[in-house]
């Protein structure tokens, strides 16, 4: 079959990975079929809306891309499309996404990310098993483990003082005996059912643990969004709340291209139920108030903030991704867009789009 003929289908595909990942794939010459029914404007509200996104890459990617109107817990729906289309590979990136939202909606953030992620698990075994399935899973299946290694306080940031962390935290790191938050849970309940479907039905499958995935087409809010949600509030004059950890909490950062890159990569030469550790790993790794002076650099506004000494609950001081299991199984992947680049693309992006009506 040539490239050209070959089906690729996204979930979440007005999202920053999915939306990435179409327009990706579809200048490979994929056929490029797109699953979202902007549940994130329903999560978030007008602010997380993504209909952009989707008229976005209706308008770039042409006959290329097909929108499919669907919520990934419509069991049967999700059955009767992949039947339908019979994907050479799948992208499943729908999810909701905060970990403090989740426990205002604990049955909408199950139903979502562990049920959804079954359904199209389910369906892929039923329709199409020999295609690989990559899922966006992330590092909250950690939960708050990351935060028992030992740290050292500097002058803007913390940093791991056990040498043996010195590139991050590798994949082998414990999931168990922490605090999670309830979005974490139904995290780490889908990332297992990947694995297990690959495991048990011998299903091409592997869980991307996302550290900070980020890029100029994200719709960042305070709940979900780190560096898109502090350009927003920097370039709006907008107050930005530092929540604990003296603001010097860390957090490496993968621009969406790149975990694109890595996609391409896995799908050309898939594994069985592997598990990647995905960020940008020490070099793109910020603190807030890193992030801060990047922001400002780019923008020339100085950022508007507030401390609130209470921390998010769950949330990690420092989190780097080790990245040396993913460029020995897949050399030819690497980090191309540094932390800067990433930056200044946001601060770009946003500075010139029609915000939404709120």
């Amino acid at each position: 079959m040539s490239i050209s003929n070959k089906k690729l289908l996204v979930t979440g595909s007005s999202g920053l990975i999915g939306s990435e990942v179409c327009v990706y794939f579809a200048s490979l010459g994929w056929e490029v079929h797109g699953v979202d029914n902007n549940q994130r404007a329903v999560f978030f509200g007008p602010q997380g809306d993504t209909r952009w996104n989707q008229n976005r890459l209706a308008d770039r990617l042409g006959r290329s891309f097909h929108h499919h109107e669907l919520d990934i817990r419509d069991r049967s729906g999700v059955l009767q499309l992949l039947k339908e289309l019979h994907p050479d590979a799948i992208v499943h990136a729908a999810a909701q996404p905060s970990h403090d939202r989740a426990a205002a909606i604990p049955f909408d953030d199950f139903d979502t990310n562990a049920v959804g992620t079954l359904n199209m698990l389910e369906a892929v075994r039923q329709a199409c098993p020999e295609s690989p399935f990559v899922h966006m899973s992330t590092n909250k299946v950690y939960g708050d483990r990351p935060n028992t290694i030992a740290l050292t306080e500097l002058e803007t940031r913390w940093d791991y003082a056990d040498p043996a962390y010195a590139n991050g935290i590798t994949e082998d790191f414990s999931i168990d005996q922490s605090k999670h938050s309830l979005f974490g849970a139904s995290k780490v309940a889908a990332d297992v059912m990947v694995q297990e479907y690959g495991r048990y039905f011998n299903i091409p499958t592997c869980c991307l643990r996302g550290g900070c995935l980020t890029g100029p087409n994200h719709s960042g809010v305070e709940l979900h969004g780190f560096l898109s949600y502090l350009v927003k509030c920097n370039l709006e004059g907008r107050e930005y709340k530092v929540f604990g950890y003296k603001g010097k909490q860390v957090r490496d950062n993968i621009h969406s291209l790149d975990v694109a890159r890595f996609i391409e990569a896995f799908i050309a030469a898939p594994r069985v139920a592997e598990v990647y550790n995905i960020g940008g790993g020490r070099d793109n790794s910020c603190s807030i108030w890193e992030a801060f002076k990047l922001a400002e650099k780019f923008s020339g506004k100085a950022q508007v903030y507030t401390y609130v000494d209470e921390n998010r609950i769950g949330d990690h001081i420092c989190y780097i991704s080790n990245l040396d299991k993913m460029r020995a199984h897949y050399p030819q992947w690497d980090i191309t867009v540094s932390l800067e680049e990433t930056i200044r693309q946001i601060v770009e992006a946003q500075a010139t789009r029609t915000p939404p009506i709120v």
